[in-house]
């Protein structure tokens, strides 16, 4: 698939980001309150115009200060004093990561001196970033005319929007579009060439062994390897040879517990390694074999079956780990339970430190992603369907039972099965988990998500 370009919100804290970051991924993702630095969770989300398809991005407000000894910045908006300068980092990897840069202020309060310093982060480190400005709050044509003041900041493209009521929110998207088509390093419609090799994301926690595992992999140290919780900030990209193939390994940030991740630098690491596991095929997730499986590494599992990405549990430092005769059926009983959503996910207990079982990784990891592209013939999957509604028919919704004509595979990477249904609003989740785990028993598709569609026969749209 195409590369989908990324679009940073940016601004300063309480102007409306979060609440523009909700109309354009279409629901209520990121956190909203009227405090300055509400926004601590889920900082991405994937937005559709016009056909197409791009990640959009909160970042959380940036922070501008008045530097100690440094040139006098005129007083602060009221309500934006609470500034500090760790979340310029916030903009400064923006500018780096971001093809179309958002800028969202308030048509209330006009243009501030925090609005002026953003601006100056911006054109610092964003030059030749297309950048449109995103008035918000501009809820009565008095504001509206209002927000034209902010061509004083310099930009060609300014969009009066009131992000809460839905105003001029099409005309932004347009212009985030056409800024799109503006970038040449953009191809919104050719696959990438190098897409059809192997890539594997090694993701996990801070400090459980990512960049060891590495350049375990790698034969030599490649990347830097610390006992400092959070040393690589950048995912970082290494092909290798294996069996005669090329594989792309992705090292990445480690993510922290939400809520603990530190304004500034740290928080766009954990959106790097999100992309990362968005551009992999099979991701690594690296569990500290001392701690065993903690609430985040809950979270991680979850960006990675939301990316529809296929996935194998590697359980690292296994040598401190002190044992007996059932240490690990305990762990693994442990980890089924607290990776209950999880595919089928394979697991593997290594030290990378020792080198103990990692010959184990590249080849489990193959082999996952080799079901993720198995696609099995349509007479096969009408005969699992057939046994299924045997072994335990739909229960009726009401007066009326949900009736399943046909059934195939349409697609792979991750496989996708469609089932002809006589209406959608009968197919119950627990009957369609029940559906998704026979067609497991007879193809395990290991560690592998599978999407499961349903379509009316009269071809109406899915509900």
């Amino acid at each position: 698939m195409p590369r989908k370009p990324l679009v940073a919100i940016v601004g300063r804290p309480n102007v409306g980001k979060s609440t523009l970051f909700n109309r354009l991924a279409g629901e209520r993702i990121a956190v909203i309150d009227s405090i300055p630095g509400t926004t601590r969770d889920r900082i991405q989300a994937e937005s559709d115009w016009n056909g197409v398809v791009f990640n959009v991005v909160d970042t959380g407000g940036i922070e501008v200060y008045q530097p100690k000894g440094g040139r006098d910045v005129r007083p602060l908006a009221e309500g934006s004093i609470d500034f500090v300068p760790q979340i310029e980092g916030q903009a400064l990897i923006a500018a780096e990561d971001a093809d179309v840069i958002l800028l969202v202020v308030d048509s209330e309060q006009g243009i501030t001196a925090a609005d002026e310093e953003i601006v100056r982060v911006l054109r610092r480190n964003a030059e030749h970033k297309p950048i449109l400005v995103a008035a918000n709050k501009a809820d009565n044509p008095q504001r509206t005319d209002e927000a034209f003041e902010f061509y004083a900041l310099g930009f060609e493209r300014v969009f009066p929007i009131s992000a809460y009521h839905n105003l001029g929110v099409g005309d932004l998207l347009d212009g985030i579009v056409d800024a799109f088509k503006e970038i040449d390093s953009l191809d919104l419609t050719d696959e990438e060439a190098d897409d059809e090799h192997l890539k594997i994301a090694i993701v996990g926690r801070p400090n459980v062994g990512k960049s060891s595992l590495l350049n375990h992999l790698l034969g030599e140290d490649r990347t830097i390897v610390s006992p400092v919780a959070g040393t690589t900030r950048d995912a970082i990209d290494t092909q290798i040879q294996w069996h005669g193939m090329p594989v792309t390994l992705i090292d990445t940030a480690g993510i922290r517990r939400r809520g603990k991740i530190e304004p500034g630098v740290e928080k766009y690491s954990v959106l790097r390694t999100m992309q990362a596991i968005e551009r992999a095929d099979v991701t690594l997730l690296l569990v500290d074999g001392e701690d065993g499986v903690t609430e985040q590494d809950q979270h991680i599992a979850g960006y990675i079956l939301e990316a529809k990405k296929s996935v194998v549990v590697v359980v690292n430092k296994w040598d401190l780990v002190e044992k007996d005769s059932n240490t690990m059926s305990a762990h693994l009983e442990d980890m089924k339970e607290k990776f209950n959503f999880l595919p089928s996910a394979p697991v593997i207990f290594i030290s990378a430190l020792t080198g103990q079982r990692i010959h184990q990784v590249l080849e489990t990891a193959h082999r996952v992603w080799e079901a993720r592209s198995f696609r099995i013939p349509t007479s096969e999957v009408n005969r699992i369907l057939r046994d299924a509604l045997q072994k335990h028919p739909p229960p009726p919704k009401g007066t009326r039972r949900l009736k399943i004509f046909f059934a195939s595979q349409v697609a792979v990477d991750p496989p996708v099965f469609l089932f002809h249904v006589n209406d959608t609003r009968l197919v119950h989740f627990t009957y369609k988990r029940f559906l998704e785990n026979q067609i497991r028993e007879a193809y395990p598709f290991e560690g592998t998500p599978l999407i499961l569609s349903f379509r009316p026969r009269d071809g109406m749209l899915d509900k």
